[in-house]
């Protein structure tokens, strides 16, 4: 598990007296970045401040970049965040949130991210499993000279520890909520209403883990770390397909690079050439009933350094 804070700060508190409070929200189609957003904007409208939000879900297939702008004072004109006008920036993906941080406030923005990297298979030069990729390398030290407050996070295996993987966005949610001057309850109400009721005990399992990690890392006392899982030099790519989910869509079968799935006799993907397989992930991001999860195992005596 990667997890790091950043030069803890105290928490920011809005004032229905202050400027517009600015959170910014981004990551990857499929990861909850505009449930993470209307909760946020519907608290800060029950607490009575004035909300403005402003979304591009366009690309929100699964893959696509996808961010969202939440701003809430006492009076909002605009829906947009201008760039260095962030005072909270929350990125659901690595890359993404490095993409992003012009827009934090360069003296006072907090930076929280999950340290998941989904790495687009056009990044992949070579496809041989691994071989470098075009995708960014920097570490949670490096960024740390860039903000002024930040918290590197593996929300998603903190939410995969839990039963529920897709909960990671409430993770960063708890994390969030510990830069915001709202109780505790009212977050916790905010988010039962906007997750599936048959999930509420598990999200709200996430939003606590995620809240208490930040406020344990802000603690004058805290020493978090920073903790590089080790990444194999080589591993083996294994896909693990729910039949019960599949609808036989045949979109992964078409769309693999090394032509590697089939549908079988009953219409359920499979893998028919496991040793074409190259982990590039296509398959899991393209498939619209998330039956598909694709898992790189290292081999025997391949482990290396964290990259």
């Amino acid at each position: 598990m990667s997890e790091t804070s950043i030069d803890a700060a105290p928490a920011v508190a809005p004032s229905a007296a202050k400027p517009p409070f600015n959170v910014l929200i981004v990551g990857v189609g499929g990861q909850g970045v505009i449930m993470v957003s209307k909760v946020l904007a519907a608290l800060a409208q029950w607490r009575g401040f004035e909300v403005k939000q402003s979304e591009v879900h366009g690309m929100a297939k699964r893959g696509g970049s996808v961010f969202s702008h939440v701003r809430f004072g006492k009076r909002v004109w605009s829906p947009t965040i201008a760039k260095g006008e962030a005072d909270v920036l929350v990125a659901l993906e690595w890359a993404e949130g490095l993409r992003w941080l012009p827009f934090l406030k360069p003296d006072t923005g907090i930076f929280i991210c999950d340290t998941k990297r989904i790495v687009p298979p056009f990044a992949c030069l070579n496809r041989t499993p691994g071989a470098p990729m075009r995708y960014s390398r920097e570490t949670a030290d490096e960024v740390a000279s860039y903000v002024a407050e930040g918290y590197a996070i593996d929300a998603t295996t903190m939410a995969e520890e839990l039963g529920n993987e897709r909960a990671a966005n409430v993770v960063l949610l708890g994390a969030l909520s510990n830069a915001l001057d709202f109780p505790v309850a009212d977050w916790e109400t905010t988010v039962a209403d906007f997750v599936p009721k048959k999930t509420v005990a598990v999200n709200l399992e996430a939003f606590r883990l995620g809240r208490t990690w930040v406020a344990e890392a802000r603690a004058p006392a805290a020493d978090v770390p920073l903790v590089h899982a080790p990444v194999a030099a080589s591993y083996a790519p294994r896909l693990e397909i729910n039949a019960d989910w599949c609808k036989s869509c045949d979109i992964c079968v078409k769309l693999c690079p090394e032509r590697c799935l089939k549908l079988n006799a009953e219409r359920v993907a499979e893998l028919a050439a496991p040793e074409k397989c190259t982990g590039c992930r296509l398959c899991e991001w393209l498939c619209p009933d998330f039956a598909i999860r694709v898992h790189l195992d290292p081999q025997a005596g391949a482990e290396g350094t964290a990259r």
